[in-house]
């Protein structure tokens, strides 16, 4: 479909949270709705996700829609923080692994699927966290409801974000209806709904649930002011660091370590898929006893496959760079590649949120507009994630740039004038679809903003 051709209306407005709860006695069929809506969207090609690599995630690939679309240039949406994926060490490791066990762990860990390997990772990781007692799962997914669902019983009360990730939701949606969001980083609801648990229930337990880099905005919470909330209201502390364990700070210890908060959590969770090159997460706490009840009672280690041997030795090699010089260098390349792309992207009129991290948000708008954007960004050589409601909060829809270590300035020089090139293409066409429909947008465009902060520069 030409990117000359009208779009029509539905492919721009609508969201996954319409089609969540389809309605009717036929299982199968009801579900049709949703992928009608895709249809459309993929008709003009404004539905940017299931892009498929061609070639390895590097700071450069080529790539697939879902429709078989091809797409090449400049890749800022792989989530390869400390770009390991494709290190010749690591590459040598899982060939090494592969030689030696085969390619799978064939057994879930508590029904012979550990290897030597896997059991070296748990101790690897558990020293790296000031000597906590450590349980490896397939997924960092699996982790996080496993972090919850294995500790949480029905009588207990789980107090979350209402960012957390749906791995922490779904967790708590398996073990108990006694769940009480609070505002994103709102100390102040925390405390209110610590204390109206305690007033009711001073003998069931409570788990205070947050992240430290929360993915879709890039900000991080007061680890020690949560830590003194559980003192007081007797509740334990999960942190969630899949975004940045390994990859901020001097050490590689993300915010946990930047706050002085590693020993503060009760229980920390870890995904590999960020920064160690693979697959998999772990459970991180403090008494042998806990680790051990987890391995039986949470159902994602006891009935899944433990991590292949393929998968244990990239991790552990990973581990080895992380906290080698090599590791302190990747990671002050990433942050200085971080702070230049923030730097640029603001000096041209685009607006990052969040603090500084392997994931830089970057505001759009409009669902429609964001779709178009998306889409003109993918043709014009540069390939970056769109996030847009429920993931996000209606009308907040936004790129979710992801950095690597290995990206150069030019790679984010390239970025920056095709992201505004893009934006600044769809809001003229975008603009024309809502006069067409009768409406008008108030606020300075995407050019105004970037001629404005050039004059301002």
């Amino acid at each position: 479909m030409s990117n000359e051709a009208r779009i029509p209306e539905a492919a721009l407005t609508g969201s996954l949270r319409e089609y969540k709860l389809p309605e009717g006695t036929d299982l199968i069929d009801r579900v049709k709705h949703f992928n009608d809506w895709q249809n459309l969207r993929r008709e003009y090609d404004v539905w940017p996700y299931a892009k498929s690599t061609s070639s390895a995630p590097r700071t450069h690939t080529t790539a697939k829609t879902d429709t078989g679309k091809d797409l090449a240039g400049v890749n800022f949406a792989s989530q390869d923080y400390l770009s390991l994926a494709s290190h010749p060490a690591i590459k040598e490791a899982a060939t090494k692994a592969i030689k030696g066990y085969g390619v799978h762990s064939a057994g879930s860990a508590a029904l012979l699927g550990n290897t030597t390997g896997s059991l070296r990772l748990e101790e690897e990781i558990s020293d790296f966290l000031n000597g906590r007692s450590t349980i490896l799962y397939p997924t960092g997914w699996s982790a996080g409801f496993a972090a919850v669902q294995g500790i949480i019983r029905p009588d207990d009360h789980v107090v979350m974000d209402v960012l957390a990730h749906s791995c922490l939701q779904e967790g708590a949606r398996a073990a108990t209806q006694n769940i009480h969001f609070h505002g994103h980083l709102n100390l102040r609801a925390v405390e209110r709904r610590l204390q109206r648990i305690r007033a009711n229930d001073a003998t069931n337990g409570i788990l205070l649930v947050t992240e430290s880099l929360f993915s879709m905005h890039s900000d991080t919470p007061d680890i020690g002011s949560l830590r003194a909330l559980c003192d007081q209201y007797d509740a334990q502390l999960l942190v969630d660091c899949a975004h940045d364990f390994g990859s901020i700070g001097e050490s590689g210890l993300g915010h946990l370590g930047l706050q002085n908060m590693v020993d503060a959590a009760d229980i920390i969770i870890g995904s590999f898929s960020k920064t160690f090159a693979s697959n998999g997460g772990f459970i991180s706490v403090k008494t042998p006893a806990t680790a051990e009840y987890l391995k039986y009672y949470s159902a994602t280690q006891t009935f899944s496959n433990a991590l292949s041997p393929v998968q244990a030795a990239t991790v552990l090699e990973a581990f080895r760079i992380v906290r080698s010089q090599e590791g302190q260098d990747r990671r002050l390349s990433l942050m200085n590649n971080v702070l230049y792309m923030r730097h640029e992207m603001e000096k041209v009129g685009l607006e990052t949120l969040g603090d500084p991290s392997a994931i830089v948000p970057v505001r759009v708008g409009a669902e429609g507009l964001a779709r178009i954007a998306s889409r003109n960004l993918s043709n014009m050589g540069a390939i970056a994630n769109l996030v847009e409601y429920p993931a996000v909060p209606q009308g907040g829809a936004r790129f979710r740039v992801q950095v690597m270590s290995d990206h150069t300035k030019g790679d984010i020089d390239q970025l920056v004038v095709l992201m505004l090139d893009a934006m600044k293409t769809a809001e003229l066409e975008y603009r024309t679809y809502r006069e067409d429909e009768n409406s008008s947008i108030h606020r300075p465009t995407i050019a105004q903003e970037a001629a404005a902060a050039s004059r301002a520069a």
